[in-house]
């Protein structure tokens, strides 16, 4: 499971944060396909300052992935979601 969150009221950053996930994604699926056997890929916008909270976020936008904060308060570049999400595939149970 890659379950992947971004935390953000709703502005213009949220939204970009998310398209960059989503090209990331499929971008590191075309590359290396076999991080993604068997891999169920979630992704999910959370808006409430509760969530933001819990995930210790101080400014949004922000990148969650498999319940860990990867990036808080800026916009990450391509390679470093690149690099988080192979991270986090790599280090999946087998």
């Amino acid at each position: 499971m890659l379950d992947i969150k971004v935390l953000g009221p709703g502005c213009a950053n949220c939204f970009i944060m998310e398209g960059l996930v989503t090209a990331a994604v499929q971008i590191l699926g075309d590359q290396k396909p076999e991080l993604f056997e068997d891999v169920e890929v979630t992704l999910d916008h959370l808006s409430d300052p509760d969530d933001f909270r819990r995930y210790h976020l101080l400014h949004t936008p922000g990148l969650v992935i498999n319940e860990q904060l990867v990036v808080g308060g800026r916009l990450p570049s391509g390679p470093e979601i690149l690099a988080a999400l192979e991270r986090h595939l790599a280090s999946k149970p087998t």
